[in-house]
């Protein structure tokens, strides 16, 4: 699946849960980071996959990163969104 159409996907999906959300619960899914050792996880994955030097078990592991990334990015954006319009 495309980038792009799992963000299609993803945003449609998650649409009645960010209807949902509080304020409260909108603000802490906007202010979401990722651990330091799941970032050095991912730098490491990201320059072997540059270099062309990803083992299976890493491919599988660095798009299942990429896909929790989308997620989360689409989720972060809609909260963001509500929290736009309650303090507009």
């Amino acid at each position: 699946m495309s980038p792009y159409t799992e963000i299609s996907v993803l945003n449609q999906a998650l649409e009645p849960l960010s209807r949902s959300l509080t304020i409260d619960e909108a603000r802490h899914i906007a202010a979401l980071k990722p651990d330091t050792q799941t970032l050095a996880l991912l730098d490491e994955l990201g320059r072997k996959a540059n270099e062309g030097q990803l083992t299976d078990d890493e491919q599988a592991l660095y798009s299942a990163h990429v896909r929790a990334g989308n997620l989360m990015t689409v989720l972060q954006a809609k909260a963001r969104k509500l929290l736009d319009e309650f303090e507009s």
